[in-house]
């Protein structure tokens, strides 16, 4: 087979297999354009951000960054009740949801929409880099957060392109759910140090985002054990392994992070003590 016929076969594959109801709404019609709202991210937050930003005073955003938060909750709310409502309350299976194409079912069609709304959400969400870099929180821009904030929106736009609805859906409603905690975490934060004292649960989403991601990977899992489910098994297979790679990072993340808290505190109480033996 010549390098072109390869081209065609892939190239006429991903066409037929497009998702007719989505593949005409906005930024889903192909992926040049979230590939380089994508490239435009990276390039800010790895190199010409912090350049702008060295020889200058970081940034506040007080009111930015409240008025963004609570964007970002209001969002995540409806992001998980249109999920939830539309599918997995009642309409949809545990074991395996395939996707329905027609357009005949409402609660198929609001699905669809639910899943897109997630995908702008995932692009939306790339302006908590942009913040860290205009506040000069280089720290954390960590790996983990630069992968897990560029792929999202990679993951979503295939789930719009081809699969905007299904099995795969059960990851955005969990995902959004676990968006409102954190982002209200984050509005509380932007409120200033006096409510500094009632955020003693940031380790916590932590542990919830990792709880959603061992939930996906079973959830995803078991359709490889069910010869007739009709959600595909490639996808599937690729949500278990996307879902054990989050599980395995963010749990190393935890354990990196736990274990500072720890030595932060015991260095602290140590100090304590030293001050009070020269008093």
């Amino acid at each position: 087979m010549t390098e072109q016929g390869l081209y065609d076969r892939i190239y006429n594959f991903l066409v037929e297999n497009e998702d007719p109801r989505t593949k005409d709404w906005f930024l889903s019609d192909n992926p040049q354009k979230l590939f380089m709202i994508l490239g435009a991210y990276l390039f800010f937050c790895l190199y010409a951000g912090p350049r702008y930003m060295r020889d200058r005073k970081p940034f506040e955003l007080k009111n930015t960054l409240l008025i963004y938060n609570a964007f970002q909750v209001i969002f995540s709310i409806i992001l998980w009740w249109e999920g939830f409502e539309a599918g997995w309350r009642k309409n949809y299976s545990y074991r395996c949801q395939p996707v329905y194409y027609g357009t005949d079912k409402p609660h198929e069609m609001k699905m669809a929409r639910a899943v897109w709304l997630y995908y702008l959400a995932k692009i939306s969400e790339l302006l908590d880099t942009v913040f860290f870099v205009l506040r000069k929180k280089q720290r954390q821009i960590s790996f983990l957060h630069l992968y897990h904030h560029t792929l999202m929106p990679v993951c979503a736009f295939v789930g719009v392109k081809y699969f905007a609805g299904g099995h795969g859906t059960l990851l955005g409603c969990i995902n959004s759910f676990i968006h409102i905690l954190m982002y209200a975490y984050y509005l509380l934060a932007a409120l200033g140090p006096n409510v500094q004292k009632y955020l003693w649960w940031k380790r916590y989403l932590t542990q919830m985002q990792i709880i959603q991601f061992l939930i996906v990977f079973v959830h995803t899992l078991q359709v490889q054990f069910q010869p007739d489910c009709a959600f595909p098994k490639s996808i599937a297979a690729l949500l278990t392994f996307n879902a054990g790679l989050f599980t395995y990072m963010f749990s190393s993340f935890y354990i990196q992070s736990y274990r500072k808290e720890q030595r932060d505190a015991q260095n602290d109480k140590k100090e304590t003590t030293r001050l009070e033996r020269s008093n």
